[in-house]
C-alpha cells in the first residue's frame, strides 16, 4: 500500500495527516473549519483515498493559516506516497457539474509544480464564513509540495458552494485517475526516466 505520514507543526498551526493513495475514499478529517472539512471529504470520496486529517490553527485570527499549510502537508504527503512514482498513470483530467456549476481539472504528476486557477465568484457570491479566496492559496501550497502541474477552470457557476464543490470533486477524481498504478506502465511514465 502505498500510505504516508505527515505531521507539520508551526507557531500557527499543528496539522497531522495520515493518507493511503490505495484507499476506497474513508476519511475522518477535522480542521475545525467545517466547510473545508466538508471539501476535503468530497475529494477523499472522489479520489479514492484513505485520509485521516487532524489541523488546529489559530482560526481565531483567519482561517488563512490553516487552509495554506493543510495544503502543504497534502501535498508533502502524496509526494511521499507515491515513492517512486514507478507504473502510475501520472496524468488525470475530469469535469464535473454542480448543479447550475460546472468545473474542470487537469494534472500532472511531473514533478514541476505549477498552477492554473481560473475560478471567478460572482459579487453575489455569499459563504457564511467561509473566504472562497483561500482556495487558490490552497492549491498553491499543493503543488508546490506535492510537485504536481494542475489546472484548474470553473466554465460557469452562481452559487459559491456549488462552485467550490465541482472544484474538489473534479480535483478528486483527476487525482484517482492520475495515481492509479496501470499495469501496462512497467517504469516511470516519462521519456527522460524519472519525473
Amino acid at each position: 500500500m502505498r500510505r504516508a505520514k505527515v505531521a507539520r507543526k508551526t507557531k500557527e498551526t499543528d496539522i497531522n495527516l495520515e493518507l493511503n493513495l490505495d484507499g476506497t475514499g474513508i476519511y475522518r478529517i477535522s480542521t475545525s473549519i467545517p466547510f473545508f472539512d466538508h471539501m476535503l471529504s468530497l475529494m477523499c470520496k472522489h479520489a479514492l483515498l484513505d485520509m485521516k486529517l487532524k489541523a488546529k490553527g489559530d482560526i481565531e485570527i483567519d482561517f488563512h493559516h490553516t487552509v495554506e499549510d493543510i495544503g502543504i502537508v497534502l501535498g508533502t504527503a502524496l509526494k511521499k506516497a507515491l515513492n517512486t512514482m514507478k507504473g502510475i498513470s501520472r496524468y488525470g483530467a475530469a469535469t464535473v457539474p454542480m448543479d447550475e456549476s460546472l468545473a474542470s481539472v487537469a494534472l500532472d504528476i511531473s514533478g514541476r509544480p505549477y498552477l492554473v486557477y481560473k475560478v471567478a465568484f460572482s459579487k453575489k457570491s455569499k459563504m457564511k464564513v467561509f473566504d472562497p479566496d483561500l482556495l487558490e492559496d490552497f492549491f498553491q501550497a499543493f503543488i508546490s509540495h506535492a510537485g504536481v502541474t494542475l489546472h484548474i477552470n470553473v466554465q460557469y457557476g452562481r452559487n459559491a458552494h456549488h462552485i467550490i464543490e465541482s472544484v474538489f470533486k473534479a480535483f478528486g477524481k483527476a487525482l484517482q485517475q492520475a495515481v492509479t498504478i496501470n499495469p501496462r506502465i512497467m517504469d516511470i511514465p516519462s521519456t527522460k526516466g524519472r519525473l
